[in-house]
């Protein structure tokens, strides 16, 4: 896709979408720039910004919100544009976003769960099936003019056999529903999953990793990249499969200990299906040669995994959905770093008038009395003559200054709850 700049101003529009720079630094379908457009945003496109290429770009462009793929985004590109409000990754992951750094700098980093499920379940299985039967080395053969069909009529096939899924979230769930339509028996180990959840969606419970790679005949790995799930899959885990059994990774690369994955396809024959890797390279043509895709009884794909028309409609429409509800409500949707849980010790609600300066008052006495505000909310009341201001407090404000803030005709009352 070529690299376009899109003016857009709709006299329908606030000034304040029109005034929004998108700068999409992968590839996005048509349909959803020219929603963009619709809300009066100027979209800057460009598939081949990686590394310092986007750090000049973002510079340049000065977005006020960065949309990305495989990109990875660092502090020193959120750095050089002063607009930056909000990142989203067109897709689930985000271990390529600094997350931290964005959360330093007050930027909002939002994600498309769930819109690739389907897709990556589809591959996953793609990789099951290629594993049993051995789709690829037949292709092979074949193009080589090779007739070999006693070698490829030993297959251990699928229906009866035990699925072991390492992650239950949308994808996971994509991946149970057709192991169960080809006659399998799923056991799942999940951190939110429990045995009455388990029984009620007719799987089996696994408590530890362990016990999974025991029971499974198949394991299909679904987990998001976290510090938590590096090397999830390692040394112990693999150990602890049967021979011969069929491993999947469709998740990310850092989630599997690449090296123990070597040993146990050379002592246990295990066959593997990957979509991903330890150490793989960033979008576009480039020279790749790890160790585990040379063995025996592995096959690879290219991180292709979320990569179907249907996916990319749905992630582009759901990026879309995030970039329209920013702009008119100022809210982020799939926001992934907004504090859980404040960790304010005092909540203040002061009921008050509807009035300019009213707030202002509120903020000053605050700031007078050295009490930082760490979250506000102001809802507003029917017929637009009320308001209530509710304020997470840095900590606890004494009863002077509580006064001091009653000490205006606008408001109305003033509630302290001491939260634990």
């Amino acid at each position: 896709m070529s690299n376009q700049t899109v003016e857009c101003v709709d006299s329908d529009t606030s000034s304040v979408g029109s005034s929004s720079v998108v700068l999409l630094a992968d590839s996005f379908q048509s349909k959803g720039i020219e929603a963009l457009k619709s809300i009066g945003c100027q979209v800057e496109l460009d598939p081949s910004l990686k590394g310092d290429l986007l750090t000049k770009a973002m510079g340049e462009k000065n977005p006020n919100i960065l949309v990305v793929r495989s990109t990875k985004v660092t502090s020193e590109m959120m750095d050089v544009s002063n607009r930056l409000s909000m990142i989203i990754r067109a897709g689930a992951g985000y271990d390529t976003i600094d997350v931290e750094a964005a959360s330093n700098r007050g930027i909002s980093v939002a994600n498309c769960p769930g819109k690739n499920s389907v897709a990556v379940a589809e591959l996953a299985w793609g990789l099951i099936l290629s594993c049993d039967r051995r789709i690829p080395d037949q292709v092979s053969a074949l193009r080589a003019g090779t007739w070999a069909k006693k070698e490829y009529s030993n297959a251990s096939g699928l229906f009866g056999r035990t699925l072991g899924i390492v992650g239950l979230g949308g994808i996971g769930l994509e991946v149970m529903k057709r192991a169960q339509s080809f006659g399998m028996n799923v056991v799942a180990w999940s951190r939110s999953l429990s045995d009455e959840r388990a029984t009620a969606i007719g799987i089996v419970w696994c408590k530890t990793l362990q016990e999974l790679a025991e029971m499974s005949d198949v394991v299909s790995v679904h987990v998001a990249s976290s510090h938590d799930t590096e090397n999830l899959i390692d040394e112990q885990f693999l150990s602890s499969m049967r021979d011969n059994a069929i491993f999947v990774n469709t998740s990310r690369g850092k989630v599997v200990d690449e090296s123990a994955l070597v040993k146990a396809v050379q002592t246990k024959q295990l066959r593997v299906g990957l979509d991903v890797y330890e150490n793989e390279p960033s979008a576009g043509e480039k020279t790749f040669s790890p160790t585990i895709v040379a063995q025996t009884g592995v096959y690879g794909t290219h991180h292709i995994g979320a990569s179907t028309a249907q996916a990319q409609d749905a992630i582009s429409n759901e990026a879309v959905k995030i970039i329209t509800t920013f702009i008119k409500e100022g809210r982020v949707l799939n926001c992934i770093n907004q504090a859980i849980e404040a960790s304010a010790p005092a909540l203040l609600f002061v009921r008050h008038r509807n009035l300019p300066g009213v707030l202002a008052h509120i903020f000053d006495e605050l700031s007078l009395a050295g009490v930082n505000v760490e979250e506000m909310e102001n809802i507003l009341y029917e017929g637009g003559h009320a308001a209530c201001a509710r304020i997470q407090l840095s900590s606890i404000p004494t009863q002077e200054q509580i006064n001091s803030i009653r000490n205006n005709e606008n408001i109305l009352s003033v509630t302290l709850t001491i939260q634990d």
